[in-house]
């Protein structure tokens, strides 16, 4: 069944026409969610045994709950905040998340510092003739900030392109179709801020070994070399 297509829906002796106006995620492959009017035709003598009340934005659904209990008696009003599962993932998304962050930065700060030691007799010679541990530091943290905005604009559109790889097929493996909400993640404020990171985690990962390398003395470099 696809959305546009028409369904036959059948209980007892009675029959209704449907349109599939859209798509439900459940566990229960033979359910089917209709509007009251469809399911009166169907089941006449049925009643309605619970309502969901989407709360808005800001309201205390623990508040809400004891004010219906307290208007109705006969109510039995149940309170729920944001999905377990959906928290876990987004709490778990986040976690490795700042785990690749911290390993990124760690690679970067290696990258100097290796850089720096090969580059000491250059430094050495660059100060030997008036640069000063403020340009010393200024010059090692741009052709690192370079080489990390250079791997934003390449993991960026990697990252966009395994991304649309991979979710279709897990959402296939399990059977289920994801609603664009879900799976439209990419907005122009979002890829900015990753690109700005990819800067960041440059920059912050050249800071200690540059000034370190702009502290060491003209005579101490050509000594040790």
């Amino acid at each position: 069944m696809r959305v546009g297509d028409h369904v036959r829906l059948e209980k007892g002796d009675r029959a209704e026409e449907a349109l599939v106006v859209g798509e439900y995620m459940a566990s229960d492959a033979r359910m089917a969610v209709v509007d009251w009017s469809t399911f009166t035709a169907l089941a006449p003598d049925e009643r309605p045994i619970a309502y969901h009340v989407k709360l808005r934005e800001g309201t205390d659904p623990a508040a809400y709950a004891r004010a219906a209990a307290a208007a109705d008696p006969g109510l039995n009003p149940v309170a729920q905040g944001p999905n377990s599962v959906t928290r876990t993932i987004i709490g778990s998304a986040a976690a490795l998340t700042l785990m690749l962050a911290l390993v990124s930065a760690l690679g970067v700060f290696n990258t100097v510092v290796l850089n720096t030691r090969d580059r000491r007799r250059d430094l050495g010679m660059l100060k030997s003739i008036g640069m000063t541990p403020r340009q010393v530091t200024s010059m090692t943290v741009t052709s690192m900030a370079v080489l990390g905005a250079l791997g934003s604009v390449l993991g960026i559109p990697l990252g966009m392109a395994g991304y649309e790889l991979v979710v279709p097929r897990m959402a296939e493996a399990v059977d289920i179709t994801l609603p664009p909400y879900m799976t439209d993640v990419w907005q122009a404020p979002s890829l900015a801020a990753l690109a700005l990171a990819g800067l960041a985690i440059a920059v912050l990962g050249a800071l200690v070994p540059a000034r370190r390398a702009a502290r060491l003395t003209i005579a101490e470099v050509l000594r040790n070399e």
